[in-house]
């Protein structure tokens, strides 16, 4: 691997905090609902039209194959120059965050997923604060704001996402600062939740508007707080690496390990390893080590990602998040239309809530699922199913368009959406490795637009176009706009329900295998 790579000495914590500011910011894919009508007008489109818009939306920020790429050949800021390139910037911006933490904190990686994802669900509702207290309800201020602002956290961000040494063993601190975190992260949510409401309810004025802005500011640096709490009040304690792992690819054994009558101080170097040609033939020629051929992975250890892509493991995962994010991105695609013709005119309290219950769902996903992987080594697939069954009923609740049911079955949608997030990306890392986790997560996250493509520019468009024009007015009205498309996702989630149990159990000998200990053992190379 590339030297840049190379974890640096300093605790990981301003990284996560600066983590925290870069994933709201790539979070405006989910931002659609609230300009999508106004494009809509302005432009003349019928819903199908403007769900192809949602579609390319989805596109750009899941695209993410080349930054996964990208990820284990350059430093963290490198990433930061694709941000120029619309909303395909939010794949670049949530690679480099993401997967340098998870390679900062590898024994506590459903925590960390479930956390930087949810900040990025938690970006709808920022961006909802500001859009509504802020901009007036402005579309076009709005873009403005995405095309000026973004560019410039990042740019102020970037250095502080980068490689750091790891933990290799559990430290009781680190598990009260992440729950610090995760606190601070639901007392936002509970705020910007709270706030939308009371805008719905009471007249805002500006002055207040602006205090409710600056308060979601301070929780926002709230993760700050603990790389500050560690400079003022340092830790003596320094763990050490597992027996075995280096800083770089060399894996070397110990001598008194490998000597032998035969062969004295032997030692092995796996085929691969990042050394030099003439220090190998020199080695090899003066039998000072010996030269192991490369075994096809196990899972559980670092696949690339052409050994994961020929494993049915690998396959199964990706239809199971392809089948529930791909439902429901149709139902946030077409949130503000939804609301509409069930005779909702402001939906931006809807995209709110839906906001809210998928930050809970995203950091329930990673902390409840690493809950039961270490007391009960139930893999977390299992949560997916529940999840999913979840959704079912919660499709056939939307289809029946009952009086008061509109905002529990977002608010359900909203946090079982969130954990497919919070349950795929830690699942990716334990079956197949960190080592090439940047290109094999974003390739898993492919289901979020082919599941938009499909569900909602394909379906869900074309269903409401065809209720409108039976109608005969300028927008459609009632609960058979969208009828047919959420039994269509009822039925998908059906599906997904069976493929998450046999998933859940083909991979459950892994986690008894990598959690027995009730801890994650790192049985890779450690290569950060």
């Amino acid at each position: 691997m590339s030297s840049v790579l190379k974890a640096g000495s300093r605790p990981p914590w301003v990284g996560l905090a600066a983590a925290v500011w870069v994933q709201i910011a790539s979070g405006t894919t989910y931002c659609f609902p609230l300009y999508s009508e106004s494009l809509k007008s302005v432009l003349g489109l019928s819903q199908q039209q403007l769900t192809i818009l949602g579609v390319a939306n989805d596109l750009g920020v899941s695209v993410g194959i080349h930054p996964g790429i990208a990820s284990n050949k350059y430093p963290p800021w490198v990433l930061w120059l694709a941000l120029v390139v619309a909303t395909n910037s939010g794949a670049w911006m949530g690679t480099a965050v993401l997967v340098t933490n998870m390679r900062n904190f590898p024994l506590n990686r459903g925590t960390i997923a479930g956390l930087l994802k949810g900040y990025v669900a938690l970006s709808a509702a920022v961006f909802t604060e500001v859009y509504t207290m802020v901009l007036k309800g402005s579309a076009s201020s709005l873009l403005l704001f995405f095309t000026l602002g973004i560019p410039v956290v990042c740019c102020l961000l970037m250095y502080y996402v980068r490689p750091c040494t790891p933990a290799y063993e559990a430290d009781p601190s680190e598990t009260a600062h992440f729950l610090f975190t995760q606190g601070a992260s639901v007392v936002l949510a509970v705020f910007l939740l709270t706030t939308t409401i009371l805008k719905d309810v009471f007249t805002i004025s500006n002055a207040l508007s602006y205090t409710f802005i600056g308060i979601m500011m301070v929780l926002l640096m709230a993760p700050l707080a603990i790389p500050v709490k560690m400079t003022l009040f340092p830790s003596n304690k320094k763990l050490n690496p597992p027996a075995g792992s280096s800083s770089d690819n060399l894996i070397v054994t110990d001598p008194l390990l490998t000597k032998s009558t035969s062969e004295p101080n032997v030692t092995n170097i796996n085929d691969g390893d990042d050394i030099s040609e003439v220090d190998e033939l020199l080695a090899v020629g003066e039998g000072a080590v010996k030269i192991k051929k490369k075994t096809r992975p196990r899972r559980g250890e670092d696949f690339t990602f052409r050994e994961a892509v020929v494993k049915a493991d690998f396959w199964l995962l990706w239809l199971v998040y392809f089948l529930g994010v791909g439902s429901g991105v149709t139902v946030l695609n077409n949130l503000a239309q939804i609301g509409v013709s069930l005779g909702f005119n402001d939906t931006t309290t809807l995209l709110s809530l839906f906001s809210f219950c998928n930050f809970l769902g995203r950091l329930g996903g990673g902390a409840v699922s690493e809950y039961f992987v270490r007391l009960k080594m139930i893999p977390r697939t299992f949560l997916t199913m529940v999840t999913q069954i979840i959704m079912v009923m919660t499709y056939l609740l939307y289809a029946s368009a009952l009086n008061g049911t509109l905002y529990v079955a977002t608010a359900l949608l909203g946090i079982c959406y969130g954990v497919q997030f919070g349950v795929m990306i830690p699942t990716s890392s334990e079956l197949f490795g960190l080592k090439n986790f940047g290109l094999i997560y974003n390739f898993m996250g492919l289901g979020n637009p082919i599941g938009a493509l499909l569900f909602s520019g394909m379906l869900a468009g074309y269903v409401y176009d065809t209720e409108q024009a039976k109608q005969g007015g300028s927008t459609c009205m009632g609960p058979d706009c969208f009828r047919v498309t959420f039994f269509v996702l009822a039925g998908v989630c059906s599906l997904g329900v069976i493929l998450s149990l046999i998933l859940t159990i083909r991979i459950r000998p892994v986690y008894q295998m990598l959690y027995a200990s009730g801890s994650f053992r790192l049985s890779q190379s450690s290569d950060h």
